[in-house]
This record gives structure tokens, sequence and C-alpha cells, in this order.
């Protein structure tokens, strides 16, 4: 029999989330996981759970409370490396957070621009501004922020162009910067084509919102909207804490012996990191211009289940598959066999912050060895290994980690990793309007903050369907323009081989700047 530790690292294979709330157990999982057989496991296993996460809890930190609202918060340090950089450019839009869904059917706008109003009333982080006090800059909160949908009126737009013109909105409104110390820092905009058709466009800057803050936000939107238009108030539950009681206790808990560990951790492990040589169609300029374009990726659902098939036989997560191969991938274009990827995490472990809106995600560097020339599944183990570690010293915020180690200033390229990659699996429940019909609509970023990105969605669950319209693993690949062409990055995203293969594959030296699987 596993022990309790091995059984939670089980679930987390599986994204099985186990949380303790008093004395109670909480359990979330994804459509279909929860099988018979596991959920008679965690019934038998509820007491050991609750002892070993407690345990856990009481070792690592008191529980977050809320504290006596003032008008002044420290920045969480998070929120403190973004205002650093929109220091250097105020003007550039790479850290919004866009979305568009198109809406068919009886549209209510006035419901729509008040169910925004009350679910910036809930979150202070939507109600946050940016002031440099004292030569410090610090969250100041504000009792009112009212959001004014933005109406345009385009009914005179014929059927046919309506696409073309909502995605050229779409961009626009994506590409538009806010100011952090003068304006709302969510926008809300309807482009309507007539009264059964419209598209909404919403961004938020990421300095106050992160990707599962986007599912927050859509889950209490369908909340809001329909207890609007049907004359009563939204039941939405109290928020146990605001973003400005995180970001006060952070910067408490972060200090002393608690920090020093995880401090050195990450010194070890990325002591003389490398920096990725990728091949590159010109050179790079001094100065990132943080320029991008995106490119589409799907693959079939047969893939998927291969590689989710493939992780379950090797103990690992899909995330930790994909992930393999992407370093496989940089390995065949630069040679290298120690390659640093940027990895984004929830950074929400504690029940308290799972409801909330905010700048949580942190960033973890995934350093993957692949000397020694080993098949997939012995660098599919050794990637496990680096990933649970790096899981276990997460809450080390890479603001703080890159001011620990003090890389060489460098303007062209990001400090301590130059690509990512990030498998999705935030808590998304689809966006339900009544009489409303939605349907998600591609955005085109301009804009990238790293060399080259990777993003993917977890095949459906039934939590993503807003944003995921097929099944199977879908995405996009965002790279900079000043880096590389276009007819490059297609020739990066050839369709994987069959995933069965891949177990017992050596992984051989690049044959040619171009090659890969």
């Amino acid at each position: 029999m596993m022990s309790i530790a091995e059984f939670l690292v089980e679930l987390h294979r599986l994204d099985v989330q186990v949380s303790i709330e008093g004395d109670r157990l909480r359990c979330s999982a994804p459509e279909g996981t929860l099988t018979a057989e596991l959920q008679q496991q965690l019934r038998d296993r509820k007491s050991e759970l609750l002892a070993f996460l407690q345990e856990v809890r009481s070792c690592s930190a008191e529980s977050i409370s809320p504290a006596v609202p003032k008008p002044l918060y420290p920045l969480s340090f998070a929120q403190q490396r973004l205002w650093f950089l929109y220091q250097l450019a105020p003007d550039n839009p790479f850290y919004n957070v866009p979305a568009a869904i198109w809406l068919r059917g009886a549209i209510n706008a006035l419901a729509l621009e008040r169910s925004f109003d009350a679910i910036v009333r809930r979150h202070t982080a939507l109600r946050t501004r940016f002031a440099v006090i004292d030569g410090q800059p610090m969250q100041q909160i504000l009792l009112e922020m009212p959001i004014a949908l933005s109406l345009l009126d385009l009914r005179s737009i014929p059927l046919t162009e309506r696409a073309a013109v909502a995605q050229q909105f779409a961009a626009q409104e994506a590409g538009r910067s806010f100011r952090l110390g003068d304006q709302p820092l969510v926008r809300v905009t309807l482009l309507q084509f007539d009264s059964a058709e419209a598209m909404l466009l919403l961004t938020m800057h990421h300095i106050v919102a992160d990707g599962w803050s986007l599912g927050v936000l859509m889950r209490e939107l369908g909340i809001a909207y329909a207890a609007t238009v049907e004359g009563r108030s939204p039941d939405l539950p109290l928020l146990p804490i605001q973003y400005t009681d995180f970001s006060e206790w952070q910067r408490h808990r972060l200090q002393g012996d608690f920090l020093e560990s995880q401090l050195a951790y990450w010194r070890s492990q990325l002591q003389d990191l490398p920096t990725l040589a990728l091949p590159i169609d010109r050179p790079r300029p001094a100065v990132q211009s943080y320029r991008g374009a995106t490119v589409p990726l799907h693959y079939a659902p047969e893939i998927a289940d291969g590689l989710t098939n493939l992780s379950q036989q090797a103990g690992a997560s899909l995330f930790m598959t994909l992930l393999a191969a992407f370093a496989v991938l940089l390995h065949r274009y630069t040679e290298q066999t120690d390659i640093a990827i940027g990895s984004p995490i929830a950074n929400r472990d504690r029940s308290e912050l799972e409801g909330l809106i905010g700048f949580f995600v942190n960033s973890l560097v995934l350093r993957v060895d692949l000397t020694g020339n080993p098949t997939f599944r012995e660098l599919l183990d050794r990637v496990r290994d680096v990933a649970i570690a790096a899981y276990a010293h997460q809450e080390l915020p890479f603001e703080k980690l890159v001011e620990e180690l003090d890389p060489d200033r460098d303007l062209s390229r990001n400090p301590l990793f130059q690509v990512a990659f990030a498998l999705q699996n935030a808590p998304m429940q689809p966006l339900n309007l009544p009489n409303v019909t939605l349907e998600p609509a591609p955005l085109q970023a301009q804009t990238t903050r790293f060399d080259l990105e990777v993003h993917l969605w977890e095949p459906l669950h039934g939590l993503h369907s807003l944003w995921q319209a097929e099944a199977g693993l879908s995405g996009f690949i965002s790279y900079s323009t000043d880096l590389f062409d276009r007819a490059t990055i297609d020739r990066l995203h050839r369709p994987l081989p069959n995933s069965s293969s891949l177990a017992s594959l050596p992984i051989p030296t690049r044959r040619c700047p171009i090659c890969r699987f």
C-alpha cells in the first residue's frame, strides 16, 4: 500500500486537487477522473489525508486572515515586477489579459454592465490603481470604480464582413495599453452588430488578474447576469479575504528560515544555468521590442489520448510528458543538453485563494537534463522529478529569485529563461447566460514576452468548453517576430508522431537546423 505522501503525488498526477477547509476535506477533479475505485480510496484514507494536510499547513504557515481595510497596501512580489516592467515600457500591451466572445440571442447590455459592476465591487483587485508614495509603489484601493460598458453600434456592417471587422476591433482592443495610475484596469466593450448578435471584448491588466482569475470572473458573470435579468440580487458567497490580504501575508511569510529554505533549493538547482541558444533568423536586437505573432496548434484526440496513456504508464502528469517532448525539440535545435524552460503555476494552493480575482501566478524555472542520450521514458522520469521538486518550492516568487541570483542584466532577453511552456488546466466552467448562446473568438496576439512560448489546453473535461472548441489538445505558439520568420515556426510545429512509440525512442543528436522527432 502506497504511503499517504505517495497517494497525494498520484492524485496530483491525475489532476485531483485536495485541500482542507476547517476540519473538512475538499476535493475537485476533471470530469470522469473520480472513478468509483478512486472515490472509495479517498473515503478510506480521508482521516489520513486530513491529518497529513493539517500537519503540512501547521508547518508551513498560518492561514491568510482578512485585515482591517485601509487605503494603501504594499504590492505583491509579482505586482512589483510588473510595475518595474511598466516603468520601462508604459505603452506596451504585452501584459494585457484579453478575451473575446460572440453573443447571440436576447442580449441585455444594461444587465451586462451591472453584472460587471457587481464583480468589481466584490474584488478589490479590480478597484486598484497604483500610486507612488514616498518613492514606493503602492496599491490604492478605491471604494467605487464603476465599469462603463462601451457600446459600439456596428449594425451597418454587412453580414459577410462582420467576422473580419470583429477580429479587427478585438485585436485593437487587446493592443490598447493601460495606465496603472489613473484608470480602471478592466475594460468591457460590446460590439453590437444587430439586436441578436454582438461580440463581448474583455481586457484586464495582468497586474490585477491572471488566467485563473478569468475563470472566476466568467463564473461570477453568469451568476450575476442571470440574477440581474430576473430582477434579483446575485447569489454570490462572501469572499473570506481579498487580494490585498494576500499581498501583506506574502511579505510577512517570505522571510527568515522559510525564505532561506526556498532560496537554498533554487540556488542549487539553477547554479551555472546556461543561456538557451536557439537558431534565429535575424540578429537579436540590443533591446527587446516584444513584437510577436501567434500560430495556432491542434493535436487530434487520438494523439492526446496516447499522450495521456503514456503519462499514466510512466507515473507522470500530461504536463510532464509534454514538457519532456518540448525539451527534446529544443535539444534538437540547439544540441544543448542542459535546458531551462519557464512555466507558470497558479500558486493558489490554499482554499481561501481559489475564488479570488488577482495576480497570483508564479513562474517556475524547470531545468531539464538530456545528458547521456536517454530514452524518452528515462527523460520523462527526470522531468517528473524536477517538476515535483519545483512544486515543493513554488512559493518563492520569480521576482525574488531573480533578485537573489542577480544574473547579468541583458535588455535583449529575459532573465533565467527565454522559452516558456504552459498546459492550461485552471478551472474554467462554461459561461452560461439566459437566452444567449456563446462562442469563443480567437485572438491573434501581436506581442510576446519571450523568444518562444507554447500554450496548450488540456483535452476537454467539460471545464474549458468556452475556450476550446475542438476535442484533443489545442493551443498556440507565440514567438518573437524580431527573431523568427513565420516559416521557421511552421516547420517547428509539425504534428507529433504516434505517442505510443515515444517511450522507447532514444533521443538522437541534431542532424539539421529544422530537424525534430
